[in-house]
């Protein structure tokens, strides 16, 4: 696997991993409505672009596969992570996330924050996040629940 820099030819296929992903893993956690609302495969590509080219956004492949992708802003906000339905628990999430959050401790940030899907929860809290509350957001009038967690780095 390798992880490289977000190019801006990515975000279509990104978008295509990120409909695939939610709608396969994420139907163990959520009504098939809430994967509608969540992921209704209407990605507004120039804004999520934008979004990428702002934040530190990072792409894990695997031969000419994109395997996933994750992105955080510069105070530490863990905006999107999605792993491709097809190549989960393969340690591509830690990487993705552990390279992403040494690149973002450059900036002297020591605390990351994010909100986790019921799916993605354990996973969080195996890299060390901590939940500090359930939260609930309204998508087209639908109630999805997430986590806000977060993650301080050890500062010597």
């Amino acid at each position: 696997m390798r992880i490289r820099d977000y190019k801006s030819t990515d975000c279509t296929e990104i978008a295509q991993l990120f409909h695939e992903t939610v709608h396969a893993v994420n139907a163990r956690d959520y009504t098939k409505s809430q994967l509608d609302v969540w992921a209704d495969g209407r990605v507004d590509i120039t804004v999520w672009n934008q979004s990428f080219l702002a934040h530190h956004t990072l792409v894990a492949e695997e031969g000419n596969t994109m395997v996933g992708f994750c992105d955080m802003d510069r105070n530490g906000y863990l905006d999107r992570l999605y792993v491709h339905k097809d190549y989960q628990r393969k340690g591509i999430a830690t990487a993705l996330v552990n390279e992403l959050e040494k690149q973002i401790a450059v900036y002297g940030i020591s605390r990351f924050t994010t909100h986790a899907s019921i799916t993605a929860k354990p996973f969080f809290e195996k890299q060390g996040y901590i939940v500090i509350r359930e939260n609930t957001v309204v998508r087209d009038g639908m109630e999805l629940i997430n986590y806000i967690m977060e993650k301080y780095l050890n500062v010597i």
